[in-house]
């Protein structure tokens, strides 16, 4: 079945994220632009992923649990598991890399773990919006050892993106699937760099406020409408399993 997805949106945990990115918030945007599959995303941590997961089942949207890693080369990767377990475990990889360092609010903003009532919980103090002390070649293992896939997220960025901090998507790696922005034509981005051409492509919002969710507009063939049937379809590396109207 043909489904349309948005596989990274940040909520009120990120610290650079709207708090109006509340799990209510986002499961009724999703399911207001017809949303059939999510993924929460937020810098470092799976704090908000259960809540969201809760809200958005019950209108009857998908939500893979998943974080925005950002690698000691700066680079961005989302990275997608199939049960929040998984999620969690690599969320504790993740914060034993990050710096000693608590967030400043008034500066980056606040860190907002909620309930799925929307309720805050409590306020994330380490500092999530920076580097953690593994690469991105540890990255790829540690989520492939999990049973998630990891993404390159806005490749085509000029800072954060795996090809503008590392000039290349190293061929060892196993990656099937690339993400590209909202905005970025695949067409001319392809031309560009005719050798993605090995790999499948995602259209995701990268969203930090409500208005930045996508609409029916990027799709992908699933088996079956679930987290796990999500992550086996973006490891098949088919470009015809993936498009964009």
């Amino acid at each position: 079945m043909k489904v349309a997805v948005d596989l990274h949106i940040h909520t009120a945990l990120s610290p650079c994220g709207d708090n109006d990115m509340t799990p209510n918030n986002i499961a009724n945007m999703a399911f207001l632009k017809g949303l059939d599959i999510i993924a929460i995303t937020d810098h470092n941590s799976v704090k908000n992923c259960e809540a969201v997961i809760n809200c958005a089942c019950k209108k009857g949207i998908v939500v893979v649990p998943g974080m925005e890693v950002e690698t000691k080369e700066e680079v961005h990767v989302v990275c997608l598991f199939p049960t929040l377990e998984e999620a969690k475990k690599m969320q504790e990889i993740v914060y034993s890399a990050l710096p000693v360092r608590e967030n400043r609010e008034e500066i980056f903003g606040q860190q907002l773990v909620l309930d799925d009532e929307d309720n805050p919980l409590e306020q994330e103090r380490r500092f999530l919006i920076t580097a953690a002390d593994i690469s991105v070649d540890d990255v790829f293992s540690k989520v492939e050892e999990l049973g998630g896939v990891a993404i390159p997220a806005h490749i085509d960025r000029e800072s954060y993106s795996i090809i503008s901090n590392l000039g290349m998507i190293p061929d060892y790696l196993n990656i099937t699937c690339v993400e590209i922005s909202k905005m970025c034509s695949c067409e001319s981005f392809q031309i560009q760099h005719p050798y993605l051409d090995r790999y499948s492509f995602i259209r995701s919002s990268d969203a930090h406020y409500l208005w930045d969710i996508l609409e029916r507009e990027s799709f992908i063939e699933v088996e079956e409408l679930s987290s796990e049937g999500l992550i086996r379809a973006l490891k098949k590396n088919s470009y015809k399993k993936i498009g964009f109207i």
